[in-house]
């Protein structure tokens, strides 16, 4: 089996013992396209932005949510890949995309990460410092979702942000090869029966 470029991700590079002036410092100096920075517990994590592979998932997932957040009349906001960070608690992130599920949020209540490369910082930790509500992971074609209790994630089957969402669909359509044929199929789904 040959794998291509575009289906590759580039592993992080990792750098230790940083304080965070010095991350701040660094972060200043690479502040550059194409280069995604993560901070967690003096690890610096640099990482090449996003391939193909990565960005259409992403986009796909956010495109289907979006739909059925509009469908539900809630007053959501995408907050894409905002950086969130706290010198307090020693975490900078930038999540693949997120949402505030109502007006007025200091931060999301969604956060979606796409995974398609391994290594770096624990990104479950990071969130749980950053106090994101719920995190879906999306990975060898499955989505996770963790929601913060108690001051810990809990890996549980459905949102709990979202109990209504019928999982094995959004699943369904994420993996259809056509991105126009997945939106139609989601939407007519949703339609009243």
């Amino acid at each position: 089996m040959t794998t291509t470029l575009l289906e590759r991700e580039a592993e992080p590079i990792l750098i230790h013992e940083l304080t965070w002036r010095e991350f701040k410092a660094v972060e200043q100096l690479i502040d550059r396209p194409g280069v995604r920075l993560s901070f967690l517990d003096g690890v610096l994590e640099i990482r090449k932005m996003p391939g193909k592979k990565h960005e259409t998932i992403k986009k796909r997932i956010a495109a289907l949510l979006e739909i059925y957040l509009e469908f539900l009349g809630l007053d959501f906001t995408p907050t894409g890949s905002v950086t969130l960070e706290s010198e307090s608690e020693r975490v900078k992130r930038e999540a693949d995309e997120s949402y505030e599920l109502s007006p007025g949020k200091e931060r999301p209540d969604l956060v979606i990460e796409v995974v398609v490369s391994s290594g770096g910082i624990n990104k479950l930790e990071a969130y749980k410092r950053l106090k994101i509500p719920e995190v879906w992971f999306w990975e060898n074609g499955q989505l996770s979702f963790y929601v913060l209790r108690n001051e810990e994630y809990e890996n549980v089957p459905q949102s709990q942000l979202l109990p209504n969402l019928n999982v094995s669909f959004l699943i369904h359509c994420i993996n259809l090869t056509n991105h126009t044929q997945a939106l139609r199929e989601f939407r007519q789904e949703l339609q009243p029966q």
